[in-house]
């Protein structure tokens, strides 16, 4: 999948917040956040450029990244109710 995004991996960084927020809504401990990230955005099912920020869903996971500085904002699982997956970007699946 080539994008903006994609194009520009080497770009991409977060804030100390940022890693605190990822690990706090994932739940995991990880030892390099943003190399963590741009591993997920390489193999994303889905990027998807909504206003100023990308969203990147990939493995139950949805990767929140500003668009002009490139960086990740937060990370959070998806939310489902049911058999009906809700992405942020107001997408719905089945």
């Amino acid at each position: 999948m080539s994008n903006d995004l994609v194009t520009n991996l080497d770009k991409i960084h977060t804030t100390r917040l940022g890693i605190e927020r990822i690990k706090k809504n994932l739940g995991v401990d990880m030892m390099d956040a943003v190399a963590w990230c741009k591993q997920k955005i390489e193999n994303a099912n889905d990027i998807i450029r909504k206003g100023k920020n990308w969203y990147v869903h990939v493995d139950d996971i949805v990767i929140t990244i500003n668009a002009y500085s490139f960086t990740v904002i937060t990370a959070h699982k998806e939310k489902t109710r049911g058999s009906v997956r809700i992405y942020s970007n107001n997408r719905m699946s089945i």
